[in-house]
């Protein structure tokens, strides 16, 4: 099984048109450059559901987004966007899993200002996911 964000950047590559991954959509590492980008971030989770039938282990992962932009409001506009994208989608094959449930728990938030005076949301999600 992949990590969680391999697959959640497909979903974001796929939907949102702006964000192309390696350019201004990465995974476990922000770096210094484009000013405006997202990044996800693999943050644990709950570990494996218990079931009765154990071919069909559900992981219970989560992802952070984390955006940053230059501007608060564009900013705070692509954030919202990313929930409204990943939030109660279900049922859906991506990769080597079937994401049963996505869901947002908390954002997004402004967390403040980088060093380079640019705008940084969070975006918190729980996931709810099995093996093909």
């Amino acid at each position: 099984m992949k990590i969680v964000s391999d697959g959640i950047k497909d979903i974001l590559v796929d939907e949102i048109i702006s964000l192309v991954f390696g350019r201004n959509l990465f995974i476990g590492f922000e770096p210094p450059n484009p000013d405006n980008c997202v990044t996800i971030y693999d943050t644990g989770g709950a570990g494996l559901d218990l079931a009765y039938d154990r071919s069909e282990l559900y992981h219970r992962a989560t992802f952070q987004v984390r955006v940053r932009n230059n501007s608060y409001v564009k900013g705070l506009e692509l954030a919202n966007t990313i929930m409204e994208t990943l939030h109660g989608r279900g049922h859906e094959e991506w990769g080597d899993s079937i994401y049963e449930l996505i869901q947002c728990t908390s954002g997004p938030a402004f967390i403040g200002r980088d060093e380079h005076d640019r705008m940084i949301f969070v975006v918190n999600f729980e996931v709810q996911r099995r093996d093909v």
